[in-house]
């Protein structure tokens, strides 16, 4: 279960993920993601080592650039650099090594505690490197279509190989919108925020691979705090709709998202991990309210329909 950090969005996501691990006792919690540009690589540190003592062998730190984090206080996102240098930190603090804060200061985390898997999210070129390089794990904004996880896998791949580090060694993690449902031309509708989302984030190159041609302006009134976590989804849908048509919507389901019935999308999930997918993070439609119905469908209908499939 992966929870989302965005201070002004949602609760606290270390509060949350204390409570889930207090209540639970197997599964996998994880942050999709934190940052290290609203927090400290400090205060990260102490936080992902709070929750891990309390979830142990069972919390993953994703980090990435800040996203919805960042945009609501006027921050920038953080560079592949500041990335770099942060998971730096992060790693010789958690190892409860000491490290060099400049002016003659050098300090350590007391009480380390367990080892903490960090993974990357990342969709660009350069940070899909860097999480081949550093990160003990990938997290894919790629979406599942073949064309562009293939792509981004490589970019992995790459930087994985240019510091000596096998595949293997960076499981990948894809990120995708699902629903499960047998009218995806209606469901589809309600993506048109995060198609166009994706166009207006330099990413209207990859929709054109799979035939989605989406023209949108940088700046969208009328939607807050952004497209993908608009407050108003039906006015984030109606605003879209003039750049996003229905047909348009419906190949975006279909190839870049995990919409159509339980037995479509268990023949989907079969084909990411026969292509080296490791995790799939399903993601729902509309930012503030609990995925309670995907959750039930995926439970019910997908994963029986997997028939067992390893690691899913």
């Amino acid at each position: 279960m992966w929870f989302p950090d965005s201070q002004l969005l949602w609760r606290d996501v270390y509060t949350t993920l204390t409570a889930a691990a207090l209540a639970t006792e197997r599964i996998g919690l994880g942050t999709a993601v934190t940052n290290v540009a609203t927090r400290h690589p400090a205060v990260v540190a102490s936080a992902a080592r709070s929750v891990a003592e309390l979830a142990p062998g069972r919390f993953t730190l994703g980090l990435g650039v800040g996203n919805s984090s960042v945009g609501p206080v006027n921050l920038r996102q953080t560079t592949s650099a500041a990335m770099r240098e942060g998971v730096g930190m992060l790693r010789t603090l958690l190892d409860g090594r000491e490290w060099d804060f400049g002016g003659g200061v050098h300090s350590r985390l007391r009480d380390p505690g367990p080892r903490i898997p960090v993974h990357l999210a990342a969709s660009g070129p350069k940070n899909l490197r860097l999480a081949g390089e550093i990160a003990d794990g990938a997290i894919l904004l790629s979406g599942v279509s073949p064309r562009t996880l293939a792509g981004a896998a490589a970019r992995v791949r790459e930087g994985a190989e240019a510091v000596g580090r096998t595949a293997s060694a960076v499981p990948l993690t894809v990120s995708a919108f699902c629903a499960v449902t047998d009218d995806v031309e209606a469901e589809a509708q309600l993506i048109k925020p995060i198609c166009a989302s994706i166009a207006q984030n330099g990413g209207a190159p990859f929709l054109a691979l799979a035939g989605i041609e989406v023209d949108v302006p940088a700046t969208v009134e009328g939607v807050y705090p952004d497209l993908v976590h608009a407050e108003d989804w039906d006015a984030a849908v109606k605003v879209c709709s003039a750049w996003v048509s229905d047909e348009a919507a419906v190949r975006f389901a279909e190839e870049f998202c995990l919409f159509g019935t339980a037995a479509r999308i268990a023949e989907r999930l079969r084909a990411l991990h026969d292509a080296g997918v490791s995790r799939v993070f399903l993601q729902h439609v509309g930012s503030y309210d609990p995925p309670t119905e995907l959750i039930e469908a995926v439970g019910s209908e997908v994963l029986p329909a997997l028939g067992g499939l390893s690691g899913y």
